[in-house]
Order: structure tokens, then C-alpha cells, then sequence
């Protein structure tokens, strides 16, 4: 005997299936939404504290504002103080090197044959025009400068032949910088 099952069972199952696949992407879109609801809320709850710590932090920068204008003035007034001792402790260290340039060019100078015309200094550097008898004394000259602790780079920059009282003498123009020696420095800065 042969038996028929006229029970559409292919289709109850699809049915079913279908069912249960509906209930379960129901039952995660719920979930789904919950879980977004939850991260609304507590975003939410951030916001609001981090408002709250906003307000108060404003309102102490406040109250604060005139102590923040005064330590702004002490800074630009220390600023100010320490350009202004950075301008005196150079004004000492060019004074001091000034005289110790004048001291070591008239002590290499030989006064019986040359003269000095002009001597000019401008921060490093130091320019000095003269006359002498020979291209020799000027070169003897440029050789003591260069022994100097105070002058370096002795260059002579111009020599030419000029007749003074009657005999033809070398007048020249020395080029050299200047600076405080290394340990002079040192006791500057003390």
C-alpha cells in the first residue's frame, strides 16, 4: 500500500524556517536598538558632566583672569630685565675690551718710525689708518698686532705712497677684529 502524504510539510518547514529567521533579526534589531539607546544615554550623561566641568573651568579662569594679567606682566617685565642686563654686561665687555685695544695698539706702535692717524672701533671690529717710514715698519706692525690676545685677523687693507714734509712716506690702512680672550670671558660673566 502506498501511502500519500498530502501535508504540505516542504512548505510548513520553509514557513517555519522563515518564522524563526523573522523572530531571530527581530529579537537583534531589538537587541540592536537597546544597546544604541544605552550608548545614547550615557553619551548623553558624558555630555552633561563634560558641560558642568566646562562651565566650572570657565568659571574659575574667571576669577582667575586678573592674577593670569599680572604673571603675563612679571614674565614681559623679567623679559624686559634680562634684555636690558644682556645690554649693560655687553656695554661692560666693549668697554673693558675698548680700553684693553688702546693699551695693546700703543704698546706695539714704534713711535720713531710710524704714527698712528686714526684708530676706529665698531663693535668686533677695529679699523686703524696711519703713516710710516717703510713697507717694512708696517709690516713689522701688523706682526706685533697679530700677538695681540685682543686683536685678530690683522689685514692690512690699503698702503700707498704720500709725500709729507717733503720725504715720501707709506701711509697704510689696517683692517682686524677684536674680542675679549677666552678667559676673559670667563671673568666677565662672573
Amino acid at each position: 500500500m502506498l501511502r500519500i502524504n498530502l501535508l504540505p510539510i516542504r512548505q510548513l518547514k520553509k514557513r517555519a524556517k522563515a518564522k524563526n529567521q523573522i523572530a531571530g533579526f527581530c529579537v537583534i534589531f531589538l537587541c540592536l536598538i537597546a544597546i544604541l539607546g544605552l550608548i545614547v544615554v550615557y553619551q548623553t550623561s558624558r555630555i552633561s558632566v563634560i558641560n558642568k566641568s566646562i562651565a566650572s573651568l570657565t568659571k574659575e579662569k574667571n576669577d582667575l583672569a586678573p592674577q593670569i594679567k599680572a604673571v603675563e606682566k612679571l614674565k614681559r617685565d623679567q623679559k624686559e630685565l634680562k634684555r636690558k642686563i644682556a645690554v649693560i654686561e655687553q656695554l661692560k665687555a666693549q668697554s673693558s675690551i675698548t680700553v684693553h685695544i688702546l693699551d695693546e695698539v700703543a704698546n706695539r706702535v714704534d713711535n720713531d718710525r710710524m704714527w698712528l692717524t686714526s684708530l676706529d672701533q665698531h663693535g668686533g671690529s677695529l679699523s686703524l689708518t696711519g703713516v710710516a717710514l717703510d713697507n717694512q715698519t708696517i709690516a713689522q706692525f701688523m706682526d706685533r698686532l697679530k700677538t695681540s690676545l685682543y686683536i685678530n685677523d690683522v689685514n692690512l687693507s690699503n698702503a700707498s705712497l704720500e709725500r709729507i714734509s717733503g720725504k715720501d712716506l707709506k701711509q697704510f690702512s689696517l683692517n682686524c677684529s677684536v674680542s675679549l680672550p677666552k678667559n676673559e670671558e670667563k671673568k666677565e660673566k662672573k
